[in-house]
């Protein structure tokens, strides 16, 4: 996809959520790999993947920290032996 068929979405907009920050992201890793941008396109796409890995990033800090509220102090992580026991 070149640069006048790819949507121009500025570096500092944020996503409506995480799921569309992440689909962006994707996005934006196969383009960047394609190989097929032009230096100032591909700049303008790492901007924004590290405004969309911010993002993701600060979002799934709030949600371990709601966690952490509703289970105590410790965050405890996922164990696969909770499943084991099934």
């Amino acid at each position: 996809m070149n640069a006048s068929t790819r949507k121009q979405t500025p570096a500092d907009t944020q996503p409506a959520s995480y799921e569309q920050a992440t689909a962006e992201l994707e996005q934006l890793v196969q383009q960047l790999e394609s190989g097929q941008m032009s230096l100032d396109d591909t700049l303008k796409s790492y901007q924004r993947g590290a405004t969309l890995l911010r993002y993701c990033r600060e979002k799934l800090q709030a949600v371990e920290q709601q966690i952490q509220i509703l289970d105590g102090t410790e965050l405890k992580p996922y164990a696969s032996d909770r499943q084991a026991g099934n």
